[in-house]
């Protein structure tokens, strides 16, 4: 079995695979202060849910934008799997896509991921929007090239930002409005972030579709993907575990 770990700023998720198929996942949030023994802790009891050992584990895989949680990621695949893990962007472990942009080395781990998974997929040009920390917007050209992206606030750093600087304005948390127009405060906030998200999904599309000049598949993947996918018709495929499978993908390649 392959443990597959994406470690991002806000969420690390781990998950299983048997074989090609996903037989459990889990998100935990990311800490940067946890050590190797902690996350064995925490692990060991999701896979108890799931009735699978740690005995079990025979291969993995780490991604990360996150250099703290590294060092322990690693020190749990060593000392509780006995295994030297694959790092995304070490000892040539990387996504098989080729790469056009000024400074390849500032394309994180989990982007060029996404658009290998995608690409591998569909076999098209791209767009994949991450809802993460921050709010991605990946490009692959018709050969599969990663040609670049964007990169916008998440709505979750929206969210905080409001709450924080605006003294008057209360902590909530996101949920798609019945109406665009709030007659609360807690229901104007919630329409704000939540269609000036849609309308920040849209816009993006349609200026990148236009400045590529072609044809485009636009998929949605991160926590709240499934959120921001039903309110806008921009978006064609939710793929929830893209970098998960973009994981598995490039394991199987290496190995």
């Amino acid at each position: 079995m392959l443990l597959a770990i994406d470690a991002g700023n806000t969420n690390i998720v781990f998950a299983i695979f048997k074989d090609d198929e996903i037989i459990g996942q889990w998100r935990v949030s990311s800490d940067s202060g946890r050590t190797a023994d902690e996350y064995a802790v925490i692990l060991k009891e999701l896979l108890s849910l799931k009735d699978i050992e740690f005995a079990k584990i025979n291969g993995v895989i780490i991604s990360t934008v996150v250099p703290q949680n590294l060092f322990e990621l690693k020190n749990l695949s060593k000392r509780y799997f006995d295994i030297t893990p694959l790092v995304i962007g070490e000892k040539n472990v990387r996504a098989n896509i080729k790469i056009d942009v000024d400074r390849t080395s500032e394309v994180g781990a989990d982007r060029l991921v996404n658009a290998y998974a995608a690409y591998q997929e569909y076999k098209t040009a791209l767009i994949i929007i991450d809802f993460g920390t921050a709010t991605t917007f990946d490009v692959v050209s018709n050969d599969g090239t990663y040609i670049g992206g964007l990169i916008s606030p998440g709505i979750n750093l929206s969210m905080d930002a409001l709450h924080h600087a605006a003294a008057k304005l209360p902590e909530i948390a996101i949920a798609k409005p019945e109406k665009i127009i709030g007659r609360s405060t807690v229901k104007a906030m919630q329409s704000g972030v939540y269609f000036g998200y849609i309308g920040l999904i849209e816009g993006i599309v349609a200026r990148v579709k236009k400045e590529y000049g072609g044809d485009m598949i636009i998929i949605a993947t991160g926590g709240l993907a499934s959120l921001f996918a039903k309110g806008t018709k921009v978006i064609d495929h939710l793929q929830a575990d893209l970098t998960i499978k973009g994981l598995h993908n490039i394991f199987k390649s290496t190995n």
